[in-house]
């Protein structure tokens, strides 16, 4: 192989493999969907972009979370331990909004998301023991 063709190998491959590298880097990124306020009603935020940079604004007494990402401006429950097995997990916008999941007191378990921008949010854990109960966080 001359010196000429052994350069245009070395080159195609570098490219080659430049190029497989940015494929894999933006695969995990590609595969997160975007949306923003009302568009990530419903939607899981674990497949969002919303996970990234998620925080809890608000804790409710039995230890139910509130999360909001500011970039999808959306909101979510989540419950990490401390219930019983019928522990019902919701979020609810002031629209009226709602999902929920039911947590069975282990592990870690979160609700779809519904619309933060320009309505507020809070989340809710119900048990049902002898009675039905409910805490809440507060608005945000």
């Amino acid at each position: 192989m001359n010196s000429f063709a052994r350069k245009l190998a070395t080159a195609g491959s570098a490219l080659a493999l430049a190029a497989s590298g940015l494929l894999l880097a933006s695969s995990p990124a590609s595969a997160a969907t975007s949306c923003h306020g009302p568009s990530c009603t419903g939607l899981d935020p674990s497949t969002t972009v919303c996970q990234n940079d998620a925080r809890t604004v608000r804790t409710g007494d039995w230890g139910v979370e509130l999360r909001y990402s500011p970039t999808c401006r959306a909101a979510w429950a989540r419950k990490t331990s401390g219930a019983s097995f019928d522990t019902d997990i919701r979020v609810s916008n002031s629209r009226g909004d709602s999902r929920s999941v039911h947590y069975g007191g282990h592990g870690t378990v979160y609700t779809a998301m519904v619309n933060d921008k320009d309505v507020s949010a809070r989340a809710c854990e119900t048990r049902a023991y002898a009675t039905i109960e409910t805490h809440c966080t507060g608005w945000y």
